[in-house]
């Protein structure tokens, strides 16, 4: 529109012009007056911006125009004649409470949300059907009144339930990891109390989210089994839990709740991926020697449960397990060959082919793994898993130090639809093109590779003994950043957290240029907090991401993590 791009461009004389047609021809348009109104005020006519609002008023019930002409004396300087008209605005109300959110809006528009706020819970108390949460909730967050705020957005979700996600979103904006600061009581507080007074499965969902936030997962599975009791709908809140602490590997929490799955869920599948969760979190944490009562419990599940479609996850976590773990590729092969003979769908036989790539290339046998993963290409193009085959046959390619072709593949993987695998194929051709030109013959990124390799068979020691000779022989190499990384990585994996800890501060002291700093700053932080017990530590880096790096895909992270160390009251 032609009159709101010179009011934009600042061309008052022309917007005022446009807008003065624009009203003659729609009179009853109370934007386009409303406009007119602020480009007097704009040009400082404010006598004529008067006189257009006293008509207004004299012509409409609605108490809006009050809140204009307030305004208006208030840009004139005469703050009592102002204060008058905003009084009369909302005495209207008392009269006229449809008008509430009209007359509400016009403070918020300029900034006067003290009166907004007034105006809005005076509306409500006059009519109880009115539902102003929304917009209170909003004033009461600018005017810092936060146990206020969170009520006003539970008492909006009472009616309008499905915004539980938005509400989430706000509410992550006030409380932080730490469940004893303010903000995070003073939530707990608000839905323990509708919980008491009003019970809704939507306040245990939303306690539920908060603990989860604070990393209580004890506390969020107590919510969870309470939502489950009430509605024996749908277990998806408590299998939502599971993947959580299983992914933060939270290991006593996550096998209980695994275990409140297998006891208490009807369909198999969920059983199944529980049972398979716990063997997965069992073997992490396992010694050698309880790898043997492992093997039973795979065992005994696959002979109960039958070896067909529905068990496929189950079946490919088992031959994982026997090739990485219990060291049998052979054997590990031979199960996995014996699924394929079943009638599996397209894509689950396709996973079964990327895992037996995956034990070849565990074995060394490059070209064999190869034609398992050139097999899914050819078969599924085009889908995530053929560019999951694909990734892997680069990945062998370096491996196996053919390092133009694995550049090829990753080139065309940049493009990935998969942002996972992009990111991953992104990673290793920087890692291959960064280190290439350096030493015609390579030395060190075949080294490196090999380390690689050893990391992927599960052969930590020679890793770690691979990538010292990197850091002694090619010390003045781009690829030594590379390797304390990867080598502070796999002390984390022996849980050699000091050793770590060297590895991550020498990249830090010696580094900090590199593409890998800030990676080597929150790795570092993150141990601190973890495993060192040093938060203080861990502070003083995460601050440094955020002062330094703030294109770093951990920033986010970084600064929560930091305010919730600082002990900030989040708002």
């Amino acid at each position: 529109m032609l009159a709101k791009d010179y009011f934009d461009r600042g061309e008052f004389e022309k917007a005022l012009i446009s807008y003065q047609k624009l009203y003659k021809e729609k009179k009853g348009n109370i934007n386009y007056l409303l406009k007119i109104v602020q480009i007097h005020q704009q040009l400082e006519h404010y006598d004529i911006s008067e006189k257009l609002l006293v008509e207004q008023i004299n012509n409409s019930k609605n108490p809006q125009f009050y809140v204009e002409l307030g305004y208006n004396f208030q840009l004139k300087g005469e703050q009592e004649k102002a204060e008058e008209n905003y009084k009369k605005a909302i005495l209207k109300i008392e009269d006229e409470p449809i008008y509430a959110f009209y007359v509400a809006r016009r403070f918020e528009e300029h900034a006067l949300i003290d009166n907004a706020a007034i105006v809005y819970e005076r509306a409500m108390q006059l009519r109880p059907e009115a539902n102003y949460n929304i917009q209170l909730a909003r004033i009461y967050g600018e005017q810092g009144k936060v146990e206020k705020m969170f009520s006003s957005y539970v008492n909006f979700l009472e009616k309008n339930g499905t915004y539980i996600s938005q509400a989430q979103r706000i509410f992550s904006q006030y409380i932080s990891e730490n469940g004893e600061d303010e903000n995070n009581i003073l939530l707990r507080k608000v839905l323990l109390k509708k919980i008491q007074t009003q019970p809704n499965v939507l306040w245990n969902q939303l306690l539920s989210w908060l603990f989860v936030q604070q990393k209580d997962y004890k506390k969020a599975f107590a919510q969870e089994k309470a939502i489950y009791k009430r509605e024996q709908e749908t277990l998806q809140g408590i299998m939502d839990l599971a993947r959580i602490t299983v992914e933060e590997d939270d290991v006593d929490i996550a096998n209980e709740i695994l275990r409140y799955l297998i006891d208490n869920a009807i369909d198999i599948e969920t059983v199944l991926e529980a049972h398979k969760s716990v063997l997965e979190l069992q073997t992490k944490h396992a010694s050698k020697s309880d790898y043997t009562t492992i093997d039973k419990t795979y065992k005994s599940l696959i002979a109960q449960f039958g070896r067909n479609p529905q068990t496929i996850n189950l079946q490919l976590s088992y031959g994982h397990f026997i090739a990485f773990y219990l060291n049998k590729p052979q054997a590990a092969t031979i199960f996995l060959k014996e699924a394929l003979k079943t009638r599996l769908p397209r894509i689950q036989a396709a996973r079964v082919k990327l895992k037996l790539g995956d034990i070849l290339v565990f074995q060394e046998k490059f070209n064999e793994a190869l034609i398992y993963y050139s097999q899914i290409q050819t078969s599924l193009k085009n889908s995530t898993i053929s560019q999951e085959a694909r990734f892997r046959v680069a990945k062998a390619s370096y491996y196996k130090g053919d390092f133009k072709w694995a550049e090829s593949q990753l080139k065309i993987l940049k493009a990935s639809t998969s942002q996972l695998i992009a990111n991953d194929a992104l990673d290793l051709k920087l890692l291959i093109s960064d280190n290439k030109y350096e030493d015609s013959t390579q030395t060190a990124l075949k080294l490196y590779a090999k380390a690689d390799l050893y990391a992927f068979q599960n052969k930590t020691d020679k890793a770690i003994s691979l990538l010292d000779k990197i850091l002694q022989d090619h010390k003045t190499e781009t690829i030594v950043d590379q390797a304390l990384f990867k080598q502070a990585q796999l002390f984390e994996k022996k849980k050699e957290y000091h050793k770590a800890e060297s590895n991550y501060s020498t990249i830090i002291e010696n580094y900090k240029e590199d593409i890998l700093a800030d990676d080597a700053y929150f790795a570092l932080a993150e141990l601190y907090v973890n495993h060192l017990g040093q938060p203080e530590k861990a502070k003083a880096l995460y601050e440094q991401i955020i002062f330094s790096y703030a294109d770093s895909i951990y920033f986010v992270d970084a600064r929560k993590k930091y305010r919730a160390l600082r002990g900030d009251a989040i708002n």
